[in-house]
């Protein structure tokens, strides 16, 4: 590959999705999506539309099997879709790429320099190689322009007081924080912080905007440059609660900070109007210490100081990524419902909502161009890609990466159900059923359930879904109580009460499916992640009805995880200390407590390094299960956290699911 950036001109111009298709895959079988295909799926991220609105970058993320790793380079695209050019090519990877405000550069963030960490380089949008712009030791966590071009804001992390390549013995950890551990962070007991510098690209000079001992980030410019809003948490102990406020400050070293917001929750993303009078932002319902159930509101105050305006209380729905049109006339923002995730346009003056796109299209990232918007737009059959959203309530697709990705599958229905559990509550769920099989036929079933528990399964492409039922079984997605998209209420209905509701919901769902002819009764499993293999544990131990089980990075004795995970604030808030709360956490340990009950064989898996929910928590489910004699395997990956990242172990997870249930439900027939 080569070493360094492609002059645009040189590269072969294609007309987007053209070369998406070979001719070998023209007119050929198609057959059902299986683990190994995960390596073919590119990731399309980070659209950024040019100044003048004629061009969108974007990172594209490829995975190389034989290195058994990821590689990140910036494309561009034409607003019109016609040319798709390649910028970047190294195998270094290249991301965040950021066009200078003047139109004369793209800029992103590359380690190519061995040891230096992510710096900023720079390319003349016109063509030439990219030139290395920054050399900051520990590297750049993010950056963005000044409205003039003449200066970047950088954000920093403190370098590593301690610098390892000359200590042959690794120090003690000394940790006083009460928050001292979190999944890829690691132990916390490094005094160090993230600040907001600011950059002179023609003089290279660095000065210092913020520093002491809290952190800054989501820092943006104001119109004219002279100011930057920022969010931190400044309380006497970041640690101990979720607080966290947006602060202003002049555009200079030495300049004092303003306070914009006191609200004692959690205020975030702020964005400048247009005219620089007014900020938009989110923040939380509640105030609490923490917000685990919680939805954030659109609000706008303004950049003098006074009342926010809370535009969307009363809409009892998450809204996120505000982003102000170009005439300042609405803000528009992404907002999550029943299943579904679409943009809306809302007033600044009261709040009112135009609803901007309708259908099975779920939306991510939004930013604004000229009068119009770019959109990451995914949808049941179709991996993520980019539309410009100046036409029509499903947006235009621009980018085509991923044809070539679907072009040889055929690939589940994805339909919508929903279902009643047994205290009368309506819940939503998705099923999907493999290509091709029969209408009348009964199929094993696998639950696979969301974590979180506040987030929600959406009409959207699902890949661990679809493989799972590209090996022939149906496959159902439930978002019980707990989870977003259906307001507050629904989602703090299992507040302090787990394995529950939550039960009662996937049971429904269940129960539904097999009514419904769709699953088979005597074939049933369950597998999840994080809150999702929390929730296999409840399953398992309250019900006999599955025969097959995952429980990834789960745990089935909550009160052995306090003080042991990143959740302090959580059990403190909600459960309450063990010493003064100990029936309410052994209640909700019942999985550990009550093992002699499970039945059903499950096989567990955890990260090594997951400090989310740690491998205690699997470790403990399965000696259980060995000591009761129920069929059980244990999985652990080296390395990982909470999410498992490299390529050939998120392969290897799909084919133990698959061999395990082909093993203990039947593999499925024709």
């Amino acid at each position: 590959m080569l070493s360094g950036i492609l002059v645009a001109s040189a590269q072969t111009a294609t007309i987007a999705g053209q070369t998406a298709t070979s001719p070998a895959t023209v007119g050929a079988a198609k057959r059902p999506i299986r683990p190994a295909d995960l390596y073919r799926l590119p990731g399309i991220s980070d659209p950024q539309p040019s100044p003048d609105g004629k061009w969108v970058s974007y990172t594209l993320t490829t995975i190389d099997s034989l290195k058994d790793s990821r590689n990140s380079d910036i494309w561009m695209i034409s607003w019109d879709g016609s040319q798709d050019v390649q910028l970047t090519s190294s195998p270094d990877g290249e991301s965040r790429a950021r066009w200078s405000p003047d139109g004369r550069y793209i800029s992103f963030l590359s380690s190519r320099q061995e040891g230096k960490g992510s710096q900023i380089w720079l390319m003349d949008r016109r063509g030439g190689e990219g030139k290395r712009l920054t050399e900051i030791k520990g590297g750049v966590g993010d950056y963005a322009w000044s409205p003039d071009s003449k200066k970047i804001l950088l954000t920093l992390t403190d370098p590593d007081p301690e610098d390892s390549s000359k200590i042959k013995t690794t120090k003690p950890y000394v940790i006083d924080r009460y928050q001292y551990k979190q999944d890829v962070e690691g132990y916390r007991y490094k005094k160090v912080h993230t600040h907001l510098y600011l950059f002179d690209p023609a003089s290279k000079k660095l000065d210092t905007l913020t520093k002491g001992s809290y952190d800054e980030g989501s820092a943006s410019w104001s119109p004219d440059g002279s100011a930057i809003a920022f969010v931190s948490n400044r309380t006497e102990d970041p640690d101990n609660n979720e607080n966290s406020d947006i602060f202003i400050i002049e555009a200079k070293s030495g300049a004092t900070i303003r306070r914009l917001t006191d609200w004692k929750g959690t205020d975030n993303n702020p964005r400048w109007s247009p005219d620089g009078k007014f900020i938009a932002y989110t923040r939380s319902v509640s105030d609490e210490a923490y917000h685990m159930y919680d939805q954030p509101v659109l609000c706008v105050i303004p950049e003098a100081g006074g009342t926010p305006k809370l535009l969307t209380q009363s809409l009892d729905r998450p809204v996120f990524s505000p982003r102000w049109t170009k005439d300042g006339r609405s803000i528009v923002a992404l907002v999550e419902d029943d299943r579904e995730q679409f943009i809306a346009a809302f007033s600044p003056d009261n709040g009112v909502m135009k609803q901007m796109t309708t259908g099975l299209r779920v939306f991510t990232t939004i930013e604004p161009v000229s009068d119009h918007f770019v959109a990451m737009g995914s949808d049941p059959q179709t991996p993520a890609e980019i539309y410009a959203m100046d036409s029509g309530a499903m947006g235009r697709r621009l980018t085509h990466h991923t044809d070539a990705f679907l072009a040889p599958l055929e690939l589940a229905a994805v339909v919508p159900f929903t279902a009643k559990s047994s205290d009368g509550t309506t819940v939503s769920g998705i099923y999907y059923r493999p290509a091709g099989a029969p209408a009348t036929k009964k199929l094993p079933l696998i639950l696979y359930i969301h974590g979180g528990p506040v987030s929600q399964d959406a009409l959207s492409f699902d890949m661990s879904r679809q493989i799972l039922a590209g090996g022939g079984y149906l496959v159902a997605a439930v978002n019980y109580r707990g989870s977003s998209g259906r307001g507050l209420q629904f989602c703090k209905s299992i507040y302090a009460d787990w394995g529950n509701k939550e039960v009662m919901d996937l049971h429904g769902a269940v129960d539904y499916l097999v009514k419904e002819g769709l699953a088979d009764p005597d074939h049933l499993g369950v597998a999840g992640w994080s809150y999702g293999g929390i929730l296999t544990d409840y399953l398992i131990a309250s019900d006999n009805r599955f025969k097959a089980a995952s429980s990834g990075a789960g745990t089935g004795f909550t009160l052995s995880l306090y003080g042991v995970d990143q959740y302090i604030n959580q059990y403190n808030n909600e459960l309450g200390t063990p010493w003064t709360s100990i029936d309410r956490y052994l209640k909700i340990s019942y999985p550990l407590l009550k093992a002699d009950r499970i039945k059903t064989p499950t096989l567990f898996m955890s990260g090594d390094k997951d400090f989310n929910v740690p491998t205690a928590g699997s470790e403990q489910m399965y000696q259980a299960l060995r000591t009761l004699g129920i069929p059980t395997e244990l999985i652990i990956y080296p390395g990982q956290f909470h999410g498992i990242s490299l390529p050939s172990y998120q392969r290897d997870r799909f084919d133990r699911w698959i061999a395990w249930f082909n093993k203990y439900l039947g593999p499925p027939g024709p």
